[in-house]
């Protein structure tokens, strides 16, 4: 069930659009975008049946969704999977799930020309992987991204997620 969320640090400095051109140094990626409400961060994550965390990915706020479609669909296990409409898309997510024999529950986005059906009952399950985003936003450092670089981050996320877990 991949979803993501975007998390916005409390702070904004002035001159968010300087720092967003400043070249990164080597090996200290932040994955911090420039979007219309300031620096953020995206937060990409499938979780299990159970609304267990199974993977994470980190991107750039402006980033698209399907980003991390891309790079967490590959090693997904599950013969299902849920996603919101974000994930409609043909070539990158429908085709390389229906030529790995699993089944795709997504709902069309509006714009769609050729029309597709899901099953809206099993859509209903994704409620799952947002009561796990709404679980993790309780971890103050999670919610307002203290973290400099994407690695100590994405760190944190994997603690919170263990905890989550674990209770």
């Amino acid at each position: 069930m991949p979803t993501t969320k975007r998390h916005t640090g409390q702070h904004h400095r002035e001159g968010a659009s300087a720092e967003c051109r400043s070249p990164k140094k080597e090996g200290q990626d932040e994955a911090i975008g420039c979007g219309k409400g300031g620096l953020s961060t995206k937060i990409h994550a499938t979780t299990d049946a159970l609304g267990n965390p199974t993977g994470f990915l980190l991107t750039p706020g402006q980033a698209s969704d399907l980003e991390g479609a891309d790079a967490l669909l590959p090693d997904l296990k599950a013969q299902t999977l849920l996603a919101d409409k974000a994930y409609d898309a043909d070539e990158r997510v429908l085709d390389p799930l229906q030529q790995a024999g699993k089944t795709a529950v997504i709902p069309p986005k509006r714009n769609r020309v050729v029309r597709r059906s899901h099953d809206q009952e099993l859509y209903k399950e994704r409620h799952l992987i947002e009561n796990f985003f709404c679980k993790l936003k309780q971890f103050r450092a999670i919610a307002t991204r203290y973290d400099k670089t994407a690695r100590h981050f994405l760190a944190a996320i994997y603690l919170a997620s263990t905890l989550i877990w674990l209770n």
